[in-house]
């Protein structure tokens, strides 16, 4: 009998286990192209030379393509010495949206610096990329 008990206990926590694990996670739509989508102007932004110490800061823009409102749930630089804010409304179809990145320039010699943009869109998450060099001026 302690044996029934156990193993229909043992097989329950395993079968509310798994469940628990799954995640669905879908877009609601019928169409191809309706999940929200971003459509960058640029993805790679070269400052090019800037000297010591000068922060520096580049607005990436994008327009959410798809036929649902586009989320940004979050944005990180690669390191501390980026920091990036963007468009914390949701964006609707059609309409323009933020990324900015300001790297600070303390550290001498070329850089290049990835901000991951995570959202709602298809994948989860896509990559902007900074890029230039500090000079001693």
């Amino acid at each position: 009998m302690k044996k029934t008990i156990y193993s229909t206990f043992l097989l329950l926590f395993v079968a509310f286990y798994g469940m628990a694990q799954t995640a669905n996670v879908k877009v609601e739509s019928g169409a191809p192209g309706a999940a929200p989508n971003f459509e960058w102007v640029e993805t790679t932004h070269n400052f090019g030379d800037i000297p010591q110490g000068t922060p520096v800061t580049y607005e990436f823009e994008f327009v959410n393509s798809g036929q649902v409102p586009l989320i940004i749930s979050n944005v990180r630089g690669s390191c501390g010495c980026t920091v990036a804010d963007y468009s914390k409304e949701p964006v609707a179809p059609g309409e323009k949206g933020m990324v900015k990145a300001t790297y600070n320039a303390k550290a001498l010699g070329a850089f290049n610096k990835s901000i991951r943009v995570t959202a709602n869109v298809e994948g989860g998450s896509e990559v902007l990329y900074i890029k230039g060099k500090v000079l001693n001026q």
